[in-house]
């Protein structure tokens, strides 16, 4: 029989394709109380090859972090579980192969879930943590694989889509040879408005009050235009053109030198800034 403090503790696995990220929370009178948050840099995207195949370092990093949560995860009631696989997990063409070592590791079952639903998601997560829960907001997530953009109202998303490319993938298609250049971030900058034209319409004819950024990549860009003094707190255009043109300053992606950038963001971060 499970003890009340088992009974009463949940947790979350977050398989994206650039980082894998747990949270387990206790319910305590009537609300969540977060007891550990773990986050694993695998870089799952960034194994993977054309034809859907993910390479052997790659799988053994991840293995290696499932095994690592599995361990956390222990104890913890199966119905108080949930893992979820995003943008890669789709694209994987060994998905079930892969899948049967990965629930091994971990301890429990995983779901890999469409884009619109990770999109739901997040919007609900993000919602849940902020005020203002009758403005008409945007949120965008940059993932490593896919980004998703909801508009919503309160806790109800009106407009929701995932779009299928990722810091992760960008970076890889446009600066894979790790050099930079202002040809190759037009080119990727071209690729990115081609597939948003259709949506933008419809985004743009529903309109927003606020924009929310909730992913890695936008929070390593507020932080390095904060630093560079361009703002005090929320991201502007105006800051977004300026960080495109101090990392256009360096040729190549491993010569980048920003404050506030992270050595784990660093190798993303020209496709994710492409993107926002």
């Amino acid at each position: 029989m499970d003890s009340p403090e088992r009974s009463n503790t949940y947790a979350a696995v977050d398989l994206g394709s650039n980082s894998f990220h747990l949270l387990v929370a206790r319910r305590e009178h009537g609300e969540l109380r977060v007891l550990d948050r773990i986050k694993d840099m695998v870089r799952l995207g960034g194994g993977l090859d054309a034809e859907g195949r993910l390479d052997a370092d790659t799988q053994a990093r991840a293995f290696a972090s499932l095994a690592r949560f599995g361990q956390r995860l222990r104890g913890i009631p199966q119905d108080n579980l949930r893992a979820v696989g995003t943008q890669t997990f789709r694209r994987m063409k060994n998905a079930n192969a892969f899948l049967m070592v990965a629930e091994t590791a971990l301890g429990c079952g995983i779901d890999i879930i469409a884009g619109r639903e990770e999109a739901r998601l997040i919007y609900i997560g993000v919602t849940q943590g902020v005020s203002g829960h009758s403005d008409r907001r945007l949120v965008i997530d940059i993932g490593g694989g896919s980004t998703e953009l909801v508009i919503g109202e309160g806790l109800r998303p009106l407009e929701m889509e995932s779009v299928q490319y990722g810091c992760v993938s960008l970076t890889r298609q446009f600066f894979g040879n790790g050099k930079l250049s202002r040809k190759r971030w037009n080119k990727a900058l071209s690729s990115v408005l081609v597939d948003l034209q259709e949506l933008r319409l419809r985004y743009l004819g529903l309109g927003w009050d606020t924009a929310i950024g909730s992913s890695g990549t936008i929070r390593a860009v507020e932080e390095i235009c904060r630093r560079a003094g361009w703002v005090e707190r929320d991201i502007t255009a105006d800051a977004l053109f300026r960080l495109r043109d101090r990392l256009l300053q360096f040729r190549t992606i491993d010569a980048v030198r920003l404050p506030g950038l992270s050595e784990r963001r660093h190798p993303v971060l020209a496709g994710g800034l492409v993107i926002l």
